[in-house]
């Protein structure tokens, strides 16, 4: 196959890159866009030594002949783990000898169909498909026991299926959910995600939104801090959208799929229930470091110092599988992701290049997944040629420090709103008038609540009535549990609900913004999973029945909150606005598992 521009096309889209610019611009401007291939080529037994790498280090072949190895796993006594897409399996190498290359042929570990993601943890080998995570203990042989299901409920994949997984330093289970399309308004809410779950799989929660796809991430060894490299929408042009660097942080949106970059609007698409982009862009957290648009960034390691360059200790390590939606291609290296002495990122730099022909019409490899050996030295795989090669330094040191990034920042953030009273315990809630009266349709106060509002079942919000309030200018609604995990559990909250509403019918939409009648300009915020909207409730299977506390806040006022406004957002914001209150308490229990 030649190397050649397979498509070639001037998109007219609307004009208004930027997030401010006027919905009713009707401009169009012409994009450049290009389907662009190179032709592979098989590198030659001395291809190696060809590699560009900084003065001081060399690159050479660890393994090969592999098949589509994909990403990277180390254990501690130094075997390294690879999945394979292809062959839909995981398979173990090892360097008895510590000669620098693989000892004999890989062992086949386990098989799983569309297996990728793959971690090691306390003795567990964790590894994941498009649906499933799965864990299984590894023996003293390199072999695995019994595998355990953990998780097999994922959303659907779609474009983005290659997810990725990794345990943090607070002992939580940390899995990258891509996006299912180019750029759309998702159909779950755990797309194009960073999710949290306990090592059990039994709780989940989404951490970050508006990740695209962020394959390649981990916690800097000195702060503790989260980083990863999100792949930017395609079609956008040759320069856009750039691939980004994120500090990912609890609750955090990162723009994705309406705006990008510094607050740029993508022109294919608008928010949903009538927010402006503006808005989006305003509650979306932008980049911290940006790279060349459709690089393709994959597995990502932070290098914890030791065995390596002097000054490698903190920097992070990402694949660039390579560009085809760019013309010239970009990516086809290893890159190196500069912090500094507080840890924040400040360039990204080439450190292993040559897999594309310095015409740009050929490549010799595609990175994918990298990892840090325990000498220290770097293990970078290519998923087309099935090779392994090491990146060495040659005045290198003892071994790699042990990779143990302090667990506070991660613990600090989900502590967040936890262990603190009810809505209406609270002094925010202090109330100028009676209180009113609370219903809901499918049950009554005290009672039990159907099981088709529950997340075990349908997961549609029940209908609620209230009692008018003279002088409302609007209600709002928080639906806590106090008798689950984080003393209380957030499972709805709403505000601006238009004054002259009582009532609001089930099965309402899960976005932040709903339109149309009594439901106009209504605003929904983050409930402890993460999520926007209606929570259903969840106990753990065999709990004896929780509390599920509805609670409507009379307001003398509408509130101005960010997208996705958390509870105690809401409750800042209603401080001394509160005319009146009401609530009523459903139960619901979920039998135990047969």
């Amino acid at each position: 196959m030649k190397a050649a521009l397979l498509a070639s096309a001037l998109l007219f889209l609307p004009l208004g890159a930027a997030a401010q610019s006027s919905p009713e611009d009707n401009d169009k401007r012409p994009v450049a866009a290009h389907f662009y291939e190179l032709t592979p080529r098989k590198p030659g037994a001395d291809f190696a030594a060809s590699l560009r790498v900084p003065s001081g280090y060399r690159a050479a072949v660890w393994a090969s002949d592999l098949g589509n190895t994909r990403m990277l796993a180390v254990a501690p006594d130094g075997s390294v783990y690879v999945s394979r897409r292809s062959e839909a399996d995981i398979i173990r190498l090892v360097d008895a000898d510590g000669d620098g290359r693989a000892d004999g042929p890989p062992t086949v570990i386990v098989n799983r169909p569309g297996l990728h993601g793959l971690t090691i943890h306390a003795g567990q080998l964790y590894f994941m498909t498009a649906h499933e995570v799965f864990r299984a203990p590894l023996r003293p042989d390199g072999g695995i026991g019994a595998v355990e299901t953990l998780i097999d409920d994922l959303p659907d994949a779609g474009q983005h299926l290659n997810r990725t997984l990794a345990v943090g330093p607070d002992e939580m289970l940390y899995i990258s959910v891509g996006s299912t399309c180019n750029a759309c308004d998702e159909s779950s809410q755990e797309n194009a995600t960073l999710l949290r779950a306990s090592l059990d799989g039994k709780r989940r929660s989404v951490w970050a939104s508006g990740l695209r796809n962020t394959i390649g991430f981990g916690w800097h060894p000195r702060t503790g801090a989260l980083w990863g490299w999100d792949q930017g929408i395609d079609w956008l042009g040759n320069d856009m959208q750039r691939e980004e660097i994120n500090l990912i942080e609890r609750g955090h949106r990162y723009g994705w799929p309406y705006v990008f970059e510094d607050g740029k609007r993508n022109p294919q698409d608008e928010p949903p229930g009538g927010l402006t982009a503006a808005r989006w862009a305003a509650a979306s957290t932008a980049p911290t470091l940006m790279h060349i648009a459709h690089s393709a960034g994959m597995q990502w390691a932070f290098h914890p110092g030791g065995g390596f360059g002097p000054d490698a200790a903190g920097d992070a390590f990402v694949a660039l599988r390579g560009s085809w939606n760019r013309k010239p291609a970009s990516g086809y290296e290893l890159a190196r992701v500069r912090f500094d002495a507080a840890g924040r990122p400040t360039r990204v730099e080439s450190f292993v290049s040559g897999f594309m022909s310095r015409d740009g019409t050929s490549q010799y490899g595609r990175p994918c997944g990298v990892a840090v050996l325990r000498d220290g030295s770097l293990l970078l795989s290519d998923d087309a040629n099935g090779i392994l090669y090491r990146i060495s330094y040659d005045g290198a040191a003892g071994q790699a420090a042990p990779l143990a990034p302090p667990a506070a920042p991660m613990r600090e953030q989900a502590a967040r709103g936890t262990n603190v009273p009810l809505a209406l315990a609270r002094p925010e809630t202090a109330a100028r008038g009676a209180a009113f009266a609370v219903n809901a349709d499918a049950f009554a106060d005290q009672g039990m609540i159907p099981r088709e509002h529950s997340e075990y079942g349908l997961g549609i919000s029940p209908a609620l009535r209230w009692g008018a309030v003279p002088g409302a200018a609007s209600y709002a609604i928080l639906v806590e549990d106090p008798d689950g995990s984080a003393k209380p559990v957030v499972h709805w909250l709403a505000w601006n609900v238009l004054a002259g509403t009582h009532a609001l019918p089930a099965g309402l939409q899960e976005r932040d913004r709903l339109s149309g009648g009594a439901l106009e300009g209504m605003m929904q915020g983050a409930t402890t999973r993460g999520t926007v909207g209606w929570y259903g409730p969840r106990p753990p299977k065999g709990d004896r029945p929780h509390a599920y506390h509805f609670q409507v806040l009379a307001l003398d006022r509408a509130l101005d909150l960010p997208l996705g406004a958390t509870r105690d957002q809401l409750l800042a914001a209603a401080a001394g606005h509160v005319l009146a209150r009401g609530e009523t308490v459903g139960r619901y229990a979920e039998a135990a598992a047969r």
